[in-house]
């Protein structure tokens, strides 16, 4: 009976620590699957043989896959721009660990507007007056660069709604939308900075047909989240080789300058995603304030309430 016990114990123990060591490492949908296998797999390759745990990369088609895969623990730990974070963080008991660090020491990327180089379109101005007569390549609901931030400098401040602003609308990940420009599928899109560099490295001629009309104020670079309640040993090992990788080995200084050109990574936290949160809540309070169906109590109402909520930020 004590050999069964200790049999049933052991047993009990190693599935346990089999079940610890898988971990899924979640990827946002900013390309194709294929492409962000090929940036990613080496360095996902390296932290299952450095850290000995079995990691396995998770791609979703939207960034709401990798949220909702995190929120029920299909996903450990993942990639996310600082909108998708911020979701994970308050929806899928996530934290920010981690940071992204450029290579030419830059501390953040660019979200643009970007058209076809033969467009009459040049500018900013020229996108908001001319808006009824051109199709618009808006980006993933989750994404800072795509939607968040020119939602809030390009139409809430503005105040304009996407959706009706334009003749048509649609939502796609940034590699869809840079190529529709190009092949002008649509007049007019958002994309980024990171993005259009690689748009540039993979799809050269398509790159020299696209023309960015707005640039955005500096965003911060994207985080990397896990959830708070992987075991504290598994967490160690997660940030030592983050922390660590690419420092000194060439070959993955290789690797990280093909992912993104990147440098490394370094410590971060929740708070990182602070900016983001005000633009969040300013963006909220534009929509609020010119609402023609609320009344002018309820907007007040609400405004103060969003008022407190970015008093509490700062």
């Amino acid at each position: 009976m004590l050999k069964k016990l200790c049999f049933a114990l052991v047993l009990s123990l190693g599935l346990s620590s089999a079940f610890a060591q898988d971990i899924n490492f979640g990827i946002i949908s900013t390309e194709t699957t294929q492409n962000l296998k090929q940036d990613w797999q080496p360095l996902i390759d390296d932290m299952s043989r450095q850290t000995g745990l079995k990691v396995t990369a998770f791609f979703a088609p939207d960034y709401a896959g990798v949220i909702e895969s995190m929120r029920f623990n299909k996903v450990q730990i993942g990639w996310f721009g600082n909108k998708s974070a911020m979701e994970a963080v308050d929806r899928a008991s996530g934290e920010v660990f981690a940071q992204m660090v450029n290579a030419d020491g830059s501390q953040g990327y660019y979200s643009h507007l970007i058209v076809h180089r033969d467009s009459p379109i040049n500018t900013l101005d020229d996108v908001l007056k001319n808006g009824k007569n051109l199709s618009f390549g808006n980006g993933d609901p989750n994404s800072t660069s795509g939607f968040l931030v020119p939602g809030f400098y390009v139409f809430a401040q503005n105040k304009i709604d996407a959706k009706s602003h334009f003749k048509i609308t649609r939502s796609a990940n940034h590699e869809t939308n840079a190529l529709a420009v190009a092949n002008k599928q649509v007049d007019v899109a958002t994309n980024n900075s990171e993005n259009l560099g690689k748009i540039q490295q993979r799809h050269p001629e398509k790159f020299n047909d696209i023309k960015v009309v707005w640039t955005s104020p500096l965003i911060p670079l994207d985080p990397l989240v896990m959830r708070k309640d992987l075991p504290e040993a598994t967490k160690t090992k997660i940030k030592n080789f983050f922390f660590n990788y690419g420092k000194v080995d060439a070959r993955e200084k290789d690797i990280l300058m093909k992912l993104s050109k990147l440098s490394g990574f370094k410590e971060s936290s929740n708070h990182q995603l602070i900016p983001i949160r005000q633009l969040e809540l300013f963006s909220q309070r534009g929509k609020i304030a010119a609402d023609p169906v609320l009344s002018e109590s309820d907007k007040n109402i609400r405004l103060v309430e969003l008022d407190k909520k970015l008093a509490a930020l700062n």
